[in-house]
């Protein structure tokens, strides 16, 4: 079984800069990590792969500084990785991204299965995994909650419905994305990262791509405009009220009031 995951470089915290002129951020340089629902994406590819075997890749998109989300997805298990880099991906909201990246797939291999995390965090559309399978014409799961079975030629998962919980057979090739919790992310493991310190990252730009039409990438590619992105105001104003118990849960009380929280 072939098996790719998607994985993302994120901002590490919420000190981002944003680009007034086109309203993406900058991620050059900025403080980063790997988007945490990206873990619970590798972890269920680990489990198949050690349930059934499979080879693992990662794939992700963005500067060459998140090649450092490939290598430390090889500390977890992961066989092979590629990045997606190219100043002509930028600024590309969520249908030039899955674009991209599902042409980067088409690039590295034809998948039985593809695995992304529910959401990023620096977007929360859960919208690229989806796109993805649609571009790539197979059948795609979304808020999968748990690998229920591994068959020959599909996999069964039970799916959130936000009212109820299903039971799905979907056949391979298929895209599903899963969600917090379906497995416990296993820690990067040093032995496989000595291991694997000179495994070659592939990168990829858009003169690699099969398709080459420069309107389907980056800013040009993306429908949607970003009228305006700024990052959050931190707000550390606080109080302190002295008295007996009573004194101050009427205060307490009182505020909430205030405040509408109550």
């Amino acid at each position: 079984m072939e098996i790719v995951v998607c994985i993302k470089q994120v901002p590490g915290n919420s000190n981002v800069e944003v680009d007034e002129k086109t309203g993406v951020l900058k991620r050059d340089g900025a403080d980063s990590k790997m988007n945490p629902y990206d873990l619970y994406a590798i972890e269920t590819a680990m489990n198949i792969k050690e349930s059934v075997g499979a080879k693992v890749s990662a794939i992700s998109m963005g500067p060459p500084q998140a090649a450092d989300v490939i290598r430390e997805a090889y500390m977890m298990g992961v066989d092979e990785g590629a990045l997606l880099t190219d100043r002509k991906f930028a600024g590309a909201d969520v249908l030039a991204t899955a674009y991209t990246i599902s042409q980067g797939i088409k690039k590295i291999g034809s998948p039985d299965l593809i695995i992304c995390g529910k959401m990023t965090t620096d977007g929360d559309t859960a919208q690229v995994g989806p796109e993805m399978a649609e571009f790539l014409g197979i059948p795609h799961i979304a808020n999968v909650l748990k690998i229920v079975e591994l068959k020959e030629d599909s996999i069964v998962v039970e799916m959130d419905m936000q009212n109820t919980v299903e039971l799905a057979n979907i056949k391979y090739p298929c895209l599903i994305t899963v969600e917090k919790g379906i497995f416990q992310p296993r820690l990067p493991s040093f032995k496989l990262k000595m291991a694997t310190k000179d495994r070659e990252v592939k990168f990829y730009s858009l003169e690699d791509y099969y398709d080459k039409d420069e309107s389907r990438y980056g800013l040009t590619g993306s429908p949607t405009q970003v009228k305006r992105i700024f990052p959050p105001k931190a707000n550390d104003s606080h109080e302190m009220w002295e008295g007996d118990p009573e004194e101050v849960s009427q205060k307490l009380f009182g505020k909430l009031k205030e405040l509408k929280f109550i």
